[in-house]
């Protein structure tokens, strides 16, 4: 296909036309593209099917409620469980039936009406300083509401979807009035307001602001190949809380076949693809992240931070409990 086609394609898909090629397959996509491109030029080259891609930081499930039936696009890319989940709820996305789908990705990370599938694994961990923290006094999240820590918590924003996430992953656990306690007792612990994002923490801690952290295990494996982010990453230890009961808090990352799909046959193709070896290596070394296929490795990198055990609860459950979860953020006034 030459570069003025490509680019006249993109236009007609940012203007949400109903065109559609019989060997394209078109994505409305939350991931960043360079996390992505080498998927799909991969599976071109297997398949021969073009892939497109249209780019958001937010509002596609809008968007693709607003275009309804001539929407061009095939699937949703997208991170946390609570976006899937919210285009499973606006009626934008199908269930896929494939016996690829479900012998490549484990049940805890498929939707249970095949709506949505995981790509990827990431652990909501807690980073630790090397010089001032006792890993043996941090064993899990529920350590972090200890008045041994008090001043020494950054975090950003509650309400952002990973913290939300976990929010709900304790509720279910604990139920809502314990989970106020805990937030209450963060909150009471956090050294400044939330503010910045995973990284931005890191850096707090090198620069002593505080003395612990949460966030995604993938943003470690990113200041280490980062020179000026690589001092952030060696001051800190990675740690997965949890490891003498339930296991990690984990997210995905995740895929889901648009309503309207009118290459429906390539998408699925594309699905599948994406669920087997070449490609969950190819995301897991971008990324940092765990392949959600169990028979790949993680990069060398990724498995030398070590195994761990991760938490079980459904995802299901956790997108259930979102609402709960913000609503606890507000009524602790935790971002306050």
């Amino acid at each position: 296909m030459n570069t003025v086609f490509k680019v006249a394609l993109s236009l007609t898909l940012i203007m949400g036309s109903t065109l559609s090629f019989a060997n394209e397959v078109n994505i409305y996509s939350y991931r960043q593209p360079f996390l992505i491109k080498p998927l799909f030029d991969a599976f071109t080259k297997q398949s021969g099917i073009e892939v497109n891609v249209v780019f958001a930081k937010k509002g596609l499930a809008e968007r693709l409620v607003r275009e309804g039936k001539n929407s061009p696009a095939d699937l949703v890319f997208t991170v946390d469980i609570g976006r899937l989940n919210e285009v499973k709820e606006k009626g934008v996305v199908q269930a896929v039936s494939s016996s690829i789908l479900t012998a490549n990705i484990p049940t805890q990370y498929r939707d249970p009406d095949n709506q949505w599938f995981g790509l990827t694994t990431r652990t909501r961990s807690i980073y630790a300083s090397k010089e001032r923290v006792d890993l043996n006094k941090l064993q899990s999240y529920e350590d972090l509401a200890n008045p041994e820590w008090k001043g020494r918590i950054c975090t950003r924003s509650g309400k952002h979807p990973y913290n939300l996430a976990l929010i709900a992953s304790m509720i279910a656990h604990h139920g809502e009035a314990k989970t106020e306690t805990w937030l209450n007792g963060v909150k009471d612990n956090l050294a400044r307001r939330p503010q910045g994002n995973d990284r931005a923490q890191v850096k707090a801690i090198k620069e002593g602001v505080c003395d612990l952290s949460l966030g995604n295990n993938y943003y470690y494996g990113k200041m280490i190949s980062n020179e000026e982010q690589s001092a952030w990453a060696n001051a800190v230890h990675l740690t997965f809380p949890n490891q003498n009961n339930r296991g990690t808090h984990v997210n995905i990352s995740g895929m889901a076949l648009t309503k309207s799909a009118p290459n429906k046959e390539n998408a699925i193709k594309l699905m599948e693809f994406l669920s087997q070896e070449l490609a969950q290596q190819i995301y897991a070394e971008q990324n940092y992240e765990y392949p959600v296929n169990p028979n790949v490795a993680p990069s060398g990198l990724v498995q030398s931070w070590g195994e761990f055990k991760s938490d079980n609860l459904s995802l299901t459950t956790i997108a259930k409990l979102r609402k709960d979860a913000a609503k606890l953020v507000d009524k602790v006034a935790f971002d306050e």
